[in-house]
């Protein structure tokens, strides 16, 4: 992202991601706040604070990367573990430190990100959370038109 960011001769951008896109957009505010004008959410996750439930995450991750091996797609596997396991809880714990303008979008069909989602808005100062209703997991697009309503007022 910083590469990104450094290519296009941005000082700061709204940073927008969805999923695991979230999590890497918050990732990238801890490591580099002063380039984040604005972050935009969307069904994603904190991350896990406990180790526990990390560690189950990570199987998950060792599993996914396993059968990534098994179909010969290296890249895939290297880019499992780099990327998708979690190895503390920085993230989940750095969420009353952002300081920038915040949106938060959701399905509400998807459950396993509802209250995360909950708990972001919940966590980060002055954080506003969208539900969409009859959106599942990526509502940018069953639901485009009211995902540009949302965003629109909010990149001004």
């Amino acid at each position: 992202m910083l590469a990104l960011l450094d290519g296009a001769g941005a000082e700061r951008a709204v940073l927008m991601g969805h999923s695991l896109g979230g999590y890497l957009s918050l990732a990238f505010h801890l490591a580099h706040p002063e380039r984040v004008a604005g972050l935009v959410l969307v069904d994603t996750g904190p991350g896990y604070r406990k180790d526990d439930a990390r560690a189950g995450w990570n199987r998950m991750v060792e599993e996914r990367a396993r059968a990534f091996e098994a179909k010969g797609a290296l890249g895939l596997a290297h880019a499992a573990r780099g990327i998708l396991a979690q190895r503390d809880g920085r993230v989940i714990e750095s969420l009353p430190s952002i300081r920038v303008p915040t949106l938060i979008i959701v399905g509400e069909d998807d459950k396993p990100f509802l209250s995360g989602s909950r708990y972001m808005a919940e966590r980060i100062p002055g954080a506003r959370l969208e539900v969409i209703a009859g959106a599942g997991h990526s509502p940018q697009e069953t639901h485009a038109e009211i995902v540009l309503r949302l965003l629109s007022p909010f990149l001004g």
